[in-house]
């Protein structure tokens, strides 16, 4: 179960929304078992259906994680026009099955958001319980 606050899922919505036509993508950091923060990242790709992080930035939100006494829990990507499901790149890419996938689609009205987990090509999905700030 992936927990995350409300205001992380909000954020991370309108990042995607902010991002039309491209994907966005961004870490989401956790504290005390709880998704409490998100990192936006530029897609250097500027792509619909595909991002790549961009290196830079990567290092410097897992030092800023740090700092705060956060721990990267997920990696965020928005699907402009497709379902909230992983691609097989998404699949592919999905390197450390420690992480959480999560995935904003912007496909319909509300702006699903499904968690997944990813180890060897199998994919699982997460359950995500939305947490209200504190």
């Amino acid at each position: 179960m992936l927990k995350i606050k409300r205001g992380v899922i909000e954020a991370i919505t309108a990042h995607a929304r902010r991002e039309l036509p491209n994907e966005a993508c961004g870490y989401l950091a956790m504290e005390n078992d709880i998704v409490a923060a998100h990192y936006e990242l530029t897609n250097i790709d500027q792509a619909a259906d595909h991002f790549s992080m961009e290196p830079k930035e990567q290092f410097a939100a897992v030092k800023e994680m740090r700092r705060r006494g956060q721990v990267l829990k997920a990696v965020y990507h928005s699907h402009p026009e497709t379902p909230p499901r992983p691609s097989a790149e998404d699949i592919r890419l999905a390197h450390d099955p420690a992480l959480s996938f999560v995935i904003v689609s912007l496909a319909a009205a509300e702006a699903p958001v499904k968690s997944f987990l990813i180890s060897k090509g199998e994919v699982s999905e997460e359950p995500i319980e939305i947490i209200l700030n504190q």
